[in-house]
């Protein structure tokens, strides 16, 4: 039996996947063929007519079985690609997707403005690391403490750390949200669970059956954690302090009374890709200028 080719292992997968309904059928297909194939993203085209060995192609094979069970890609391939640095996976982690870089950004500038001194900030439901990791690597001089109550996602997180060449700044502590840190901190940042416990089941399954529920369930309407991240925070944060925080659509106004009930005011929020609000921040105690108060 003739061995197939690199284009025809590619484009059998392609068609397999969109048969399965998957909507990044033609992207899923060249990344899996890629790794598989130790081959980069050139490498699929000039070596589009070689011939595949039958190990390579078993481990295709193994990959497109787990997709083709709904397991995403990233999971699959084991890391994702973040900002500036690629992170190692685990089943205690969510995917870090591309909706939290706009958190990411608000807090680098935010964070940004307090000058060249040190400063030391908590990233509550670390998971991978990404948000705290990123942060190190845009502000030398600041400290994080990574905050998760799985062990297994802190491993990961301190992996990626290390990776990043930021570990020696970067404090993974197994905690419930915010409770063992004592103050003063100079901001709080957050990606917590926000889905209400009711829309777990609708999830796609990708989501639904790989990603962690502890990341996903944010109990009957999505907001328990906020209200244990703004009472805390306001325990920790002095005047000045920042807080600032990923939520799901349509959140921005019930997050932003809960956190001025708490004794902060809302500065600004950014939009991810799609237009959707994505990111606040808001200022303990602060009488700063307003950049986009929500309103």
């Amino acid at each position: 039996m003739t061995a197939p080719t690199v284009a025809s292992l590619l484009g059998d997968l392609r068609a397999r996947l969109r048969a399965a309904g998957l909507e990044s059928a033609d992207l899923d297909a060249r990344l899996l063929v890629a790794a598989a194939l130790e081959l980069d993203a050139a490498g699929l085209i000039l070596r589009a007519g070689d011939r595949v060995d039958a190990g390579a192609a078993a481990r295709l094979e193994t990959m497109a079985a787990r997709r083709l069970g709904f397991e995403p890609v990233h999971r699959i391939l084991g890391y994702r690609a973040f900002g500036e640095h690629e992170f190692a996976l685990s089943p205690d982690t969510l995917e870090p997707r591309p909706d939290t870089e706009a958190l990411v950004d608000l807090a680098s500038e935010v964070l940004a403005r307090r000058g060249d001194g040190p400063l030391l900030f908590a990233d509550v439901g670390t998971g991978t690391g990404a948000i705290a990791v990123c942060l190190l690597s845009r502000l030398p001089r600041s400290r994080g403490i990574a905050i998760d109550l799985a062990e297994g996602a802190l491993a990961t997180a301190r992996g990626n750390a290390e990776a990043a060449g930021v570990a020696d700044r970067f404090w993974p502590l197994r905690a419930d949200y915010l409770s063992a840190l004592r103050p003063p901190l100079d901001a709080v940042v957050s990606n917590p669970p926000y889905i209400p416990t009711a829309d777990l089941d609708g999830l796609d399954p990708g989501v639904r059956r790989f990603d962690p529920a502890l990341a996903l369930d944010g109990g009957a309407d999505g907001l328990d954690a906020y209200r244990r991240i703004v009472e805390e925070a306001a325990r920790l944060l002095p005047a000045g302090g920042d807080l600032l925080l990923e939520i799901g659509r349509g959140q921005e106004h019930d997050v932003a009374r809960l956190a001025e009930a708490a004794g902060f005011v809302s500065m600004a929020w950014r939009s991810d890709l799609a237009g959707i609000v994505r990111a606040l921040w808001f200022r303990r105690d602060s009488d700063g200028e307003n950049e986009g108060r929500i309103g």
